[in-house]
């Protein structure tokens, strides 16, 4: 039983937790302090987990993302007391919610307004878009860099990236981005004689990215015991990977462009050829295992294990924010301490904020080849929401920002002192 509260300025209050708070919070204001009555359960705040047992305070202060799962009974003690205005709900949490749906957070922004304002049953954004995508193709660069106009683009393109619908697609090419090739040719290359490397591809579609990372460390290292996951969240495109049989002229799955950036000599390289079909080389699948899996849920580490590089390229563009941040941070479970992701192909906003809340350290080697690597996304910005953000130096977070390969640096700390005296596990904001 609780005595009168003689503080006006804080609240009480008995929480019964059967999943968890359902979505990460960040205060404004006020402190929160939670005591553990009975169950167990963990916080993270922060980014970070601290598991909790009965007996345990835990406070979280202002301006620290956070939330809680398990199967508890808490006391929050609040201060000063609540007021509207004071929560952000930041995102889903996945140990309670599934995210089959995007988190709805601002979508009534003046500018979602805006986007989803309909003349005649037709949205003129979308015109407008149009427009002014055929006028920047024909800007020469010194007026797309300038200032104002950089401005006007980033504008262009927050409008693109809440009125596109947005849709995953087979489409892609060999040697894609041939400096991110060549970065990964340089890290295997500092591996000792016939070590093992532990390699996946997420998202590898029809499989020309897959094929494609595996002739590049086989071609440099053919020493190395390679342990090569693809996966991909369609079967049939991974049925279709498997077999690695490709038409000049039948587009089937695989577009006929998946050839265009290879050059006669390297698809005798690659390819078997028989007349119009293409059959990749066996050298080059030998040993790659093919799987369905989603890299969004948590079970692809035990599906995959942890990983010396991950490479997850050209599919977190396709999902909202909210949710290609999610799946970021899930991707992110499966490089092993000091590993390598490769990540090109998402929003940098969504990108930089993962790398930076995580600690990620950017590989500044062929930092911008590999930006500007794949010619084919830079056309597209600023009037589609997949579109290549130009690099831009005059920000000071520049080599953060546009960096698409990052050391994925251990995380691990010492766990918080338990004061068990007094029951209290604190936080502090940074």
């Amino acid at each position: 039983m609780f005595g009168p509260l003689h503080q006006q300025d804080a609240d009480v209050s008995h929480i019964e937790v059967e999943k968890g708070l359902d979505t990460f919070v960040i205060s404004r204001r006020i402190t929160r302090t939670y005591y553990v009555l009975s169950g167990s359960g963990y916080f993270t705040i922060d980014n970070k987990r601290y598991v909790v047992r009965p007996g345990v305070l835990i406070e979280v202060p202002p301006k620290v993302e956070y939330s809680y799962s398990g199967t508890m009974t808490l006391i929050a003690f609040s201060r000063p007391r609540w007021f509207a205005g004071n929560d952000t709900h930041t995102r889903w949490n996945p140990d309670v919610v599934r995210q089959d749906f995007a988190f709805e957070a601002g979508q009534d922004s003046r500018l979602a307004r805006l986007v989803k304002t309909r003349i005649l049953k037709k949205s003129p954004v979308g015109a407008w878009l149009r427009l002014n995508q055929r006028l920047w193709n024909r800007l020469p660069a010194s007026l797309t860099t300038w200032g104002p106009s950089r401005l006007y683009g980033n504008f262009l393109h927050a409008l693109a990236r809440i009125h596109e619908n947005r849709a995953q697609a087979f489409s892609t090419h060999f040697l894609r981005n041939r400096p991110e090739l060549e970065l990964i040719r340089r890290l295997v290359e500092r591996k000792s004689p016939g070590a093992t490397v532990r390699v996946a591809v997420l998202a590898c579609s029809t499989g020309a990215e897959a094929y494609s990372v595996a002739w590049t460390i086989r071609s440099a290292r053919p020493d190395l015991k390679l342990v090569f996951h693809a996966v991909d969240i369609s079967r049939q495109a991974v049925e279709f990977a498997e077999r690695g049989v490709y038409s000049f002229k039948a587009a089937e799955l695989a577009h006929t462009g998946v050839f265009d950036r290879l050059s006669p000599v390297e698809i005798e390289e690659f390819f078997d050829r028989d007349g119009e079909v293409a059959a990749v080389k066996p050298w080059i699948k030998e040993g790659i295992q093919w799987q369905v899996g989603d890299a969004g849920e948590p079970e692809i580490v035990d599906l995959l294990g942890l990983q010396d590089m991950v490479v997850a390229n050209n599919f977190l563009c396709h999902m909202d924010d909210f949710e290609a941040e999610r799946c970021l941070r899930n991707i992110a479970r499966l490089v092993t301490p000091d590993g390598y992701l490769f990540v090109s192909g998402i929003d940098v906003d969504v990108r930089s904020k993962v790398a930076r809340d995580l600690g990620w350290r950017p590989v500044e080697e062929l930092l911008e080849e590999i930006h500007e690597g794949d010619g084919g996304l830079r056309p597209y910005w600023p009037c589609h929401y997949a579109g290549l953000e130009p690099l831009d130096k005059k920000r000071k977070d520049w080599r953060l920002r546009y960096a698409a390969a990052f050391q994925v640096v251990s995380t691990a700390t010492a766990p918080p002192t338990l004061v068990e005296d007094n029951f209290t596990l604190a936080t502090s904001s940074r």
